[in-house]
């Protein structure tokens, strides 16, 4: 059974694992930049968990050997060992949660990794039945704050439409609802299903998938007693979101959501994985490989991962459940 002592301690002060993603990119930049400021440096205990020790005064588990010059594959397996890794103390509850520098996706599966990202590797490894990708900033270019999940991520817009349906989209306004009331404390999340075609199909005029899958999905939902609204046409849905009549869009594929959230929010927002048993965030960002080693890396959006991953971290239990 937990101590209880030291549960609040852990919500206390919290102890972030962060893997340093693929060794060529600016993963490792960022996340010294980000741990030399004061605040985040006092806020948590961090495990770095990569190939390349760096003096940041946090602890170290090294995974493999990275030596410069080393190619695409060797980068992209080590940056694969640091995430199973950094599972593994998650789930023992050594690391209250995980933040992932970037990883190279080419590069990653040429290291011998099968899954197209992050989330899908994270929802093995976990266990967990079903996951979400959510795109949170606290703040935006236009001020206010904008949360983006995206139905469907890494597959060709071509594959969209057969992999798109009503249980999916229910399936993940579920986990954003949850998400919204246990991390965010809004009692009552507005849930937007952004549409598929344009202008929401027009009457069916442009395809079928509003009537098909998002109306059904909607309905479910509002029996459900989740105040659920949409289909919305994408041309209108996040400037809405914006001004705060809804919590979080639920977009049907990865770029109508991407395209949105980054305009608003390129540089502030994180990604955060939805029905993991421990938190995980990450920056929005790439691994920037024209830049790697100049010393030039904006840490903007890595601080803004670490701080959410902390504030998350204090509203899970040891046992990995949500406050």
């Amino acid at each position: 059974m937990p101590d209880p002592d030291a549960t609040v301690a852990a919500r206390a002060r919290p102890r972030v694992a962060i893997t340093l993603g693929d060794p060529r990119g600016i993963g490792p930049e960022v996340t010294r930049k980000a741990l030399e400021d004061p605040e985040i440096a006092g806020a948590a205990d961090f495990l770095l968990v990569g190939p390349d020790a760096m003096e940041s005064g946090a602890e170290y588990l090294p995974v493999g050997r990275w030596t410069l010059g080393d190619g695409a594959p060797a980068a992209g397996r080590l940056a694969g060992l640091a995430i199973e890794a950094a599972v593994g103390l998650a789930l023992r509850g050594e690391v209250q949660a995980l933040v992932t520098a970037p990883i190279e996706k080419a590069a990653f599966r040429a290291g011998g990794w099968h899954f197209p990202g992050h989330t899908e590797m994270l929802q093995e490894l976990s266990g967990a039945p079903a996951v979400g990708m959510m795109m949170a900033a606290d703040r935006t270019l236009a001020g206010a704050g904008l949360r983006v999940v995206l139905a469907t991520t890494h597959l060709a817009l071509r594959e969209v439409p057969a992999a798109l349906s009503a249980e999916l989209l229910v399936e993940q306004a579920l986990l954003t609802h949850a998400a919204l009331q246990q991390w965010w404390e809004i009692p009552q999340p507005a849930i937007a299903l952004c549409a598929f075609n344009p202008h929401a199909s027009d009457g069916g005029l442009f395809g079928d998938e509003e009537a098909r899958i998002i109306s059904p999905a909607v309905e479910t939902l509002r029996a459900r007693g989740i105040a659920a609204s949409g289909p919305i046409p994408a041309d209108t849905v996040f400037t809405r979101a914006l001004r705060g009549e809804f919590d979080a869009v639920i977009a049907p594929y990865h770029d109508v959501g991407m395209a949105a959230f980054k305009t608003a929010a390129f540089g502030s927002g994180v990604n955060v994985t939805l029905g993991l048993p421990f938190p995980r965030t990450s920056p929005d960002h790439g691994t920037a490989l024209d830049i790697a080693g100049r010393g030039v890396a904006d840490a903007s959006s890595m601080k803004e991962a670490i701080r959410l991953a902390i504030r998350l971290a204090r509203r899970f239990d040891t046992n990995g459940a949500s406050r």
